[in-house]
């Protein structure tokens, strides 16, 4: 291979990393959720709208799945596309104890776009979406959905 295109390879494989370890923006309460935060976490990327009743059945069960393990982290994203302190709001009236992104990560992880709500995301560690979850979930249910994803490698 000749030198020129060995460098370009060189230059376009560090571009790539470099935008793989981009941060994923601010979450409800300011903080920016980082890329070394979530590296080689499981994420449930949850999206919510205030005006959905399955989603705010379902938050609960998210918020204790959140806090329950270490190795799987959950992430909101409202539908609505509310940011700041409209965010901040929705968030606490809704009890919402995980981080919600006031950046819609849908881009990033070649998202489409749900006509129904709620919907759950399952992205494995590599950063991979899995499974698509529509309707309300439990965190039982949850974690049956991913006990079989890690089985099947």
């Amino acid at each position: 291979m000749n030198r020129g295109l060995s460098g370009l390879l060189g230059a376009f494989a560090c571009l790539m990393l470099v935008g793989c370890g981009e941060d994923w923006g601010a979450d409800q309460h300011g903080a920016t959720v980082t890329a070394q935060q979530l590296d080689g976490q499981w994420l449930l990327v949850n999206y919510w709208a205030e005006w959905c009743g399955p989603c705010r059945t379902e938050i609960p069960e998210l918020n204790a799945l959140d806090r329950s393990r270490d190795d799987i982290t959950v992430l909101g994203v409202n539908f609505d596309g509310l940011q700041g302190d409209e965010l901040a709001a929705a968030a606490k009236q809704l009890n919402i104890e995980f981080r919600v992104l006031s950046v819609d990560p849908a881009e990033r992880l070649d998202l489409p776009r749900s006509a129904v709500l709620p919907v759950t995301y399952i992205v494995d560690a590599a950063g991979e979406v899995r499974e698509s979850l529509v309707g309300e979930q439990t965190a039982e249910g949850l974690l049956a959905r991913l006990d079989k994803l890690r089985s099947e490698g």
